[in-house]
């Protein structure tokens, strides 16, 4: 079953804040979501960011949250690693 995709705030603003080419890759990054949630490259973080996962996608990483009682992943940030950790 497919999951719903929902970005915060930040993350729209981070999104708008892209470039248009490296824009499509991480927005076909997100929709690849809906499918698998978990995909193999996915990684989950500690620390401060405990509970969430990453995806890597060139420089850029989408930190984002699943929400399996609801079939919902929670886009919460998009940036390049230097700036989000």
């Amino acid at each position: 079953m497919a999951y719903r995709i929902e970005v915060r705030p930040a993350a729209r603003r981070d999104l708008k804040k892209l470039d248009k080419r490296v824009l499509r890759k991480i927005d076909a990054a997100i929709l690849l979501l809906r499918e698998n949630p978990r995909p193999p490259k996915a990684e989950a973080l500690q620390g401060k960011w405990r509970g969430y996962l990453r995806v890597r996608i060139g420089d850029y990483r989408i930190i984002y949250c699943v929400q399996d009682d609801r079939l919902v992943v929670c886009v919460v940030r998009v940036r390049k690693r230097d700036e989000v950790y």
